[in-house]
C-alpha cells in the first residue's frame, strides 16, 4: 500500500477502483499541524483529470500494476489499429477509443509503447516527434523566407497543421506529437 506521502509525479495508483497517474503533487500543512497531499491525478484509461484532490495520513492507495511493451504500429481496418510487440511478435488490436489522438500520427511500422493493466491495453505512448508526409498545401509565394508566416498544410494521416511559407506538398516534416506542431523539415 502506497501512503499518502509517497504520492509523487509519475507515481501510479488505484483510486475509484481506475488506475491514475499523479501529475502534480504538492506538501501542504494547515490548521493544528495536520499534512495534507494536494495532487492531480489523469486517469489512464479515459485521460481524464481529477485536480485539487487532498488527502491526509490516514489515506491509502493500492498500487497500479500498469506493464509496458515496445510495439509496432501494423495498420488500420478502419474500426480498429493492429500492433505488433517487438519482442514476442504478438499482435493486438486496439478501439478508436484506446488509441485517441495518437492515429494522427501513426504510420506504418511506427514505434509505440502500450501499457497494459491487467492484460488490458490502456494507453499507448508516441515517440516525442514523427516524421509526416504533406500531401496538402497551398503554394507558398515569391520571397518567402524560413522566417515568414504560415499556411496550414494537410499531412499523411488527415492532421492538419501550421507550417512555414516554403514547405510544399510531397515534403516530409517532423511534427511535434505533444503540441501538434511543425518542428523542422525532414
Amino acid at each position: 500500500m502506497i501512503s499518502w506521502s509517497e504520492l509523487k509525479n509519475g507515481k501510479r495508483i488505484i483510486f475509484e477502483g481506475v488506475p491514475h497517474e499523479v501529475t502534480s503533487s504538492e506538501h501542504l500543512k494547515v490548521a493544528m499541524g495536520k499534512w495534507m497531499e494536494k495532487v492531480t491525478l489523469r486517469n489512464l484509461v479515459t485521460w481524464n483529470v481529477l485536480s485539487g484532490l487532498t488527502f491526509r495520513e490516514v489515506d491509502k492507495f493500492e498500487e497500479a500494476d500498469v506493464s509496458s511493451a515496445n510495439y509496432e504500429y501494423l495498420y488500420s481496418d478502419g474500426t480498429e489499429y493492429f500492433f505488433m510487440n517487438k519482442e514476442t511478435y504478438d499482435q493486438v488490436s486496439l478501439t478508436d477509443k484506446v488509441v485517441w489522438n495518437a492515429k494522427l500520427f501513426l504510420t506504418e511500422w511506427d514505434k509505440v509503447i502500450l501499457q497494459e493493466y491487467n492484460g488490458l491495453p490502456i494507453n499507448i505512448t508516441l515517440e516525442p516527434s514523427v516524421t509526416l508526409e504533406v500531401t496538402d498545401t497551398p503554394p507558398g509565394e515569391k520571397g518567402n523566407t524560413a522566417t515568414g508566416g504560415k499556411k496550414p498544410a494537410t499531412l499523411s494521416t488527415w492532421l492538419v497543421i501550421q507550417v512555414p511559407l516554403f514547405v510544399a506538398i510531397w515534403d516530409k516534416v517532423k511534427v511535434d506529437t505533444k503540441e501538434k506542431s511543425y518542428l523542422w523539415r525532414a
